[in-house]
């Protein structure tokens, strides 16, 4: 039997090429060699100050988007995790085995608390529990991450042995497998590619905005004048080129930065051409499952139902281990 995974991402409502070069893709690359399950995450996009009635939108937004990018519902079960009220049952559980010292350390934690001064909320500060909630609820075994999920992960493969070892052994404990683009940071250099902080390329971007928006982004900082040669292993640029060139333009850029032989400019026009190259299919399936407002429909419904049974399953042996029955 195919190992099972499970991710998820939130509706922010603009899914971007962070998003895409750090999950969206490396998914779809699983979708036979794994039995995939993949979910909008509404409830920890709470976490977080939002618009309530953009929320439904956002949700359909975000789902199309990764249907558009390759995640073939066919091939694997899409749903919107409130939709699975399993969820913040287990989550509950799982707090009395989450460590309250192991939770205080998280570094997203402290960065999303320094960006949402005004919203220190207690999901946010929880947000690791109802993460491993997701995972465990469908004994998942495998994970994909970035660098940035590292620790909620191993936080999570946490709670699970604290779990076995005061109920049995209930769940397998889900392994990580590290996504090709760890960390994209954003246009400015200096903070990981993110909606909230305005440094972010849409991934259903025209065209013309590639290269628009990546005409001012930062580059390897060795590079002042065009003269100057660079390290292209310190460069964002030299990163997305990864994601979405070709190996000669890649070999291109490499030898054009440490001899100085191109410039910035040359390389970020490459890049934006690659980009739209890549991207331009991406943009006409969403534009045809946006036309399909019914099926996307479908999809949601269909995914829950199918969650849902799963999930009721694991809870009943849940509240049998923990006497809740």
């Amino acid at each position: 039997m195919k190992k099972r995974v499970f991710s998820g991402i939130q509706p922010s409502g603009i899914v971007h090429i962070g998003n895409y070069l750090g999950a969206i893709r490396n998914w779809v690359d699983m979708l036979d060699k794994y039995d995939c399950i993949f979910c909008v995450v509404d409830l920890h996009a709470m976490t977080v100050p939002y618009e309530p009635k953009e929320m439904p939108n956002c949700i359909r937004e975000t789902l199309m988007v990764n249907m558009a990018a390759g995640l073939d519902p066919e091939r694997c079960t899409l749903f919107v995790q409130s939709h699975v009220p399993q969820h913040t049952e287990l989550t509950w559980i799982l707090n009395t085995c989450a460590p309250f010292g192991d939770l205080a350390r998280m570094t997203q934690f402290k960065e999303k608390s320094r960006q949402h001064r005004e919203n220190v909320n207690c999901g946010l500060f929880t947000y690791p529990i109802l993460m491993a909630a997701d995972i465990l609820l469908y004994k998942s075994e495998v994970v994909p991450v970035g660098e940035d999920q590292t620790q909620h992960l191993e936080f999570a493969r946490e709670i699970c042995r604290n779990f076995n070892a005061r109920f049995g052994e209930t769940f397998p404990e889900p392994q990580p497998k590290y996504t090709r683009v760890r960390r994209l940071m954003g246009v400015g250099g200096k903070a990981k590619m993110s909606k909230s902080l305005n440094n972010y390329i849409p991934l259903l971007a025209e065209p013309e905005e590639f290269f628009s928006l990546l005409r001012t982004a930062a580059t390897d900082p060795a590079r002042v004048r065009r003269s100057d040669p660079g390290t292209p292993e310190k460069c964002n640029i030299h990163t997305m080129h990864l994601g979405f060139s070709s190996q000669e333009d890649i070999a291109w850029c490499e030898e054009g930065c440490r001899t100085a032989g191109i410039g910035c400019v040359d390389c970020k026009k490459r890049l934006a051409g690659n980009m739209d190259h890549s991207l331009a299919p991406v943009r006409e399936r969403y534009k045809k499952y946006a036309d399909q407002p019914d099926y996307v429909e479908d999809v949601m419904r269909e995914g829950a139902r199918q969650c849902t049974e799963w999930a009721e399953k694991t809870m009943q042996e849940v509240r049998e281990v923990t006497g809740l029955r």
